[in-house]
């Protein structure tokens, strides 16, 4: 039974359409819906996302909504699931860097999880945030102007809004907890 503490709120899921780590998409969108909240799928493209376990191909997840359609005002908060392909496509659509920053802008809770953090440097909205993610993208983030460190997770409330964010698989537990609660907000 949820919690619902989320009631009444929906949380975008910014996707590709492909190379999403399948865990980091439905561990914190589970955790969303059991706190009674509307995980909503966004992507660049309409139709499927296909999902990977690292290097191999996982289930596929209907698109609810496209960034060319929607806006943060849909939204009460934006998740960001890694896996190493999904943020580089993103980062390469402006569509999806104007979405994820137009998160920043409202003063909405964003939580990005592993290599999920490249499209928040390329939408220059980690500069003065402490942050964590994988260890193999913290020179980005620190070349983007972010202080990152090696935590399972870390809630940065520099700014209007709060940035959740996470190592990797290995952390959901206590992502998905810290990404609810910003989320409550």
């Amino acid at each position: 039974m949820p919690d619902n503490d989320l009631q009444d709120k929906t949380i975008a899921f910014l996707c590709a359409t492909e190379g999403t780590e399948q865990i980091e998409l439905t561990e914190p969108w589970k955790a969303v819906e059991q706190a009674g909240g509307t995980p909503r799928l966004v992507s660049t493209e309409s139709g499927r996302l296909q999902a990977f376990n690292h290097l191999d191909k996982g289930d596929t997840f209907p698109v609810d909504t496209t960034v060319d359609v929607s806006d943060h005002t849909e939204f009460d908060g934006l998740l960001l699931p890694g896996g190493v392909a999904n943020p580089d496509l993103l980062r390469t659509r402006p569509n999806a860097v104007a979405f994820a920053r137009s998160f920043f802008d409202a003063g909405k809770p964003v939580a990005s999880i592993c290599h999920a953090a490249w499209t928040l440097v390329e939408a220059d909205v980690v500069r003065g945030r402490t942050m964590t993610s994988f260890p193999s993208i913290r020179t980005d983030l620190r070349n983007a102007g972010a202080i990152w460190v090696d935590e399972e997770v870390r809630v940065c409330e520099n700014g209007p809004n709060v940035l959740v964010s996470s190592r990797g698989p290995g952390d959901l537990k206590a992502f998905c907890q810290a990404a609810v609660e910003a989320f409550k907000r």
